[in-house]
Formats: structure tokens, sequence, C-alpha cells
């Protein structure tokens, strides 16, 4: 407890394959983004973030938080925001630094765990006067939602969260995507997040050199030339691993958060589906589906994927 290992999930036989589940909902299947209004919300170390909203309920909202890369617009997103606004949600999605089509001011981008820029909008969206606010999170964003909450007791008006395709032990995924076809997913990152560094050594070129971008190949690389050397959080690659890996944090949980981690997830590894420590935990809820892929999660009978659908119900199960 409270490990769930009673699902409900079914989807049809074709996507009881993890790569067709997470190539569909992320290539194939077009959500239609909400019609957000976008906001900028300046930061005290001179940097900004771009956030996408759309208000409907004064009181009750939900806070997106994207994957690797992603950005507030991913077709994930997309599904969850327009799911909650049915259901009446305010809806606030945000972008990590450089994810929402505008390059941010200062060397740092982001990481699994960059909880402070995550607090920003947290405590951004409390001032609008909204005080019953739920955190969807998926991959990354659901690591920096565990990360976040399992070491600042103070959020008060965040009541609970779902992490989706979350990795928990960091490592194990880095490995998990370095291996066979999984290398699909990983080019496409390193593509992405290469051409970001390459342009923070125009930005930066005494703090960045052009060099560093040369011949980055797997995620340690980008971690060990540009994440510990830049953003100062970090000593090497094994504090990275263990300071940014939600496992080490989420003894702090305290409020109910629900992740769905799939058995056939591409990018998780052997390490992120820690049912045991769920079993001891009395605020970590852990649903572990044998398929859904990587931020997929496809359902028989709904455009809208089962993640979605049960983060929804979580929130109403919780009773809050």
């Amino acid at each position: 407890m409270p490990y769930l290992d009673n699902l409900s999930y079914e989807t049809h036989f074709i996507f009881q394959n993890g790569h067709i589940s997470t190539i569909y909902a992320g290539i194939i299947q077009k959500m239609n983004e909400p019609a957000y209004q976008r906001m900028r919300i300046d930061l005290p170390d001179g940097d900004f973030l771009l956030v996408d909203y759309l208000m409907q309920d004064p009181k009750k909202a939900i806070i997106l938080c994207h994957g690797l890369e992603g950005d507030s617009r991913k077709n994930y997103n997309n599904s969850c925001a327009n799911y909650f606004l049915e259901k009446g949600y305010s809806v606030f999605a945000w972008n990590n630094r450089s994810c929402g089509g505008e390059m941010n001011l200062r060397p740092q981008l982001y990481h699994h765990a960059s909880i402070k820029d995550l607090e920003e909008v947290i405590n951004h969206v409390s001032a609008e006067g909204i005080d019953e606010i739920y955190l969807v999170g998926f991959s990354l964003g659901g690591d920096q939602i565990l990360n976040l909450l399992g070491r600042n007791k103070e959020l008060n008006t965040v009541k609970a969260a779902v992490a989706i395709s979350a990795p928990f032990q960091l490592k194990s995924s880095a490995e998990k995507i370095q291996g066979g076809i999984n290398k699909i997913y990983l080019s496409r990152f390193i593509r992405k997040i290469k051409a970001k560094i390459h342009h923070k050594a125009q930005q930066f070129p005494d703090l960045v050199s052009l060099e560093s971008t040369r011949n980055i190949k797997s995620f340690e690389d980008v971690v060990n030339r540009f994440i510990v050397p830049i953003h100062g959080d970090f000593s090497d690659l094994k504090d990275y691993y263990n300071k940014a890996s939600p496992i080490y944090s989420i003894d702090g949980i305290k409020i109910p958060v629900l992740v769905i981690n799939a058995f056939d997830d591409p990018i998780l590894g052997t390490e992120d589906h820690p049912i045991e420590m769920a079993k001891q935990h009395d605020y970590l809820f852990l649903e572990t589906p044998q398929h859904g892929g990587h931020c997929a999660f496809p359902l028989k009978i709904s455009k809208h994927p089962y993640s979605v659908v049960r983060a929804y119900q979580f929130f109403r199960e919780i009773g809050i």
C-alpha cells in the first residue's frame, strides 16, 4: 500500500507494444491545443518562463509540466489540458527555459531537478487567487514534480499530483535509452539539446565552448559537458544522478501523488518501477500497467489517454 495492482487500463491489441504506443501518441495522433493566452514570468535571476494558460474556475487549476525537449503544446499536454478544461478546471501549461519557442537569457537551460522554476510557476498561480492546485507532469516534468514535493514542505496550495512515465532512477533510464531500438528516442533528444548547447556557446563563449558541443552522443555527455559545469548544482555525473533522481527525494512527499509507469515503456529502466518502495510509502501511489509506452497509454474508446483520465479520477478519489 499504496501500490495499485488492480488496473482497469485496456487498450487495442496493436498498442500492446511500447514503441507503437509511444510513436502513435507522440507523432501520429494530433491533439488540438487549447485557445491559450500566454504570460511571461520574470525570474529572480533575470531570466524568464513562458506559461500558456486558460482561466475557467477562479479557485481550481492544474499545472502541466512537459517532458525533456517538449513544450507546453505537445500532444500529451494538449490532451490533458483539453480533458481538464472539459471538467471545468483552469489550466496553466508552463515551459522550461528555452522550450517555449524563445531562447532564455541565462546560460542555464533546465534539468530533472529544476524545481525552483516550477515553484515560481506555482507561486504565480497561487498569487492569482487559486488555492486548489493540482500538478500533472510527463517524463522529466513528472520528475520535477516528485523532486519538488519531496524537498519542499510548504506548498500549501498544491493538493495532489500525478507523474506519468517518470524515471525514478535516471541512471537506469539513461542505460535503457542507449540500447537497441531505444536509441531512436535518444537521438531525437540529443539533436535538439545539442542545438541549444550550440546556441549557448554563441551566447556565452566565455562559459560554453563550441568544442563541448561536438560528439555529444549520450545523455551522460549532456550532463558532463553542459549541465554540471554550467548549472552549478552538481559536482559530477554521479552527483547529478543522486540529486536529480526522484528515488532519493520521495521520502519527503506528504501529499497524495500517483505515478503511472508502464512496463513496456522504451525509456524507463529496470529501476523505474519501485513496487516494494511504493508499498511502504504513505502518499506515493504507483500503477505499473503492462502496456502504455512512454507518455502514451491510448485507450480503445477515448481520444484521451488512460493516464489523463486516470489523473482526473485520482484527484476525485482522494476526496479534496
